[in-house]
């Protein structure tokens, strides 16, 4: 199976001792620069409203996304109703979009857990570096998405 936008690798035993142990991350980008995706199965421990800037949202997870950039938030999600200028990662998933509109679809309840997933960091891969990990056993394609 290749690699691309949409599929989901699974940690091995090989990365069982580390940041990565039983993960599952949802690709979201691949090209010649690399490849990037969210942790799809570790919760980050904390709820959107604990987080003072959103201390007024309604009750919703978030998730440890990655090690990268874990200053800010980003999401996916299957709504494109109601979050506009989403990247389309398959035909039923789409990366970031109008944060303010996710934010409010969150609070009337016009969204739920199973359309949206928000996470507190990334993964990154560098050109090569993704396939390497792959061919060296750390990771394996497991499946198309269940968001």
């Amino acid at each position: 199976m290749s690699i691309h936008p949409g599929i989901i690798i699974e940690s091995t035993a090989d990365l069982a001792d580390t940041l990565f142990a039983d993960s599952r991350i949802l690709i979201t980008t691949y090209n010649n620069d690399g490849a990037t995706g969210f942790i799809i199965n570790q919760p980050f421990g904390r709820a959107l409203p604990e987080l003072e800037e959103f201390k007024h949202s309604a009750p919703f997870p978030l998730y440890n996304g990655g090690p990268v950039d874990t200053e800010h938030l980003f999401f996916i999600h299957q709504r494109p109703d109601l979050i506009a200028d989403g990247e389309p990662i398959d035909d039923t998933t789409y990366l970031g979009g109008n944060f303010k509109q996710a934010v409010t679809a969150i609070n009337n309840k016009s969204i739920t857990e199973k359309e949206i997933q928000l996470f507190v960091g990334y993964c990154g891969w560098d050109a090569g570096e993704l396939e390497a990990e792959i061919a060296e056993g750390s990771w394996v394609v497991s499946a198309e998405p269940e968001v």
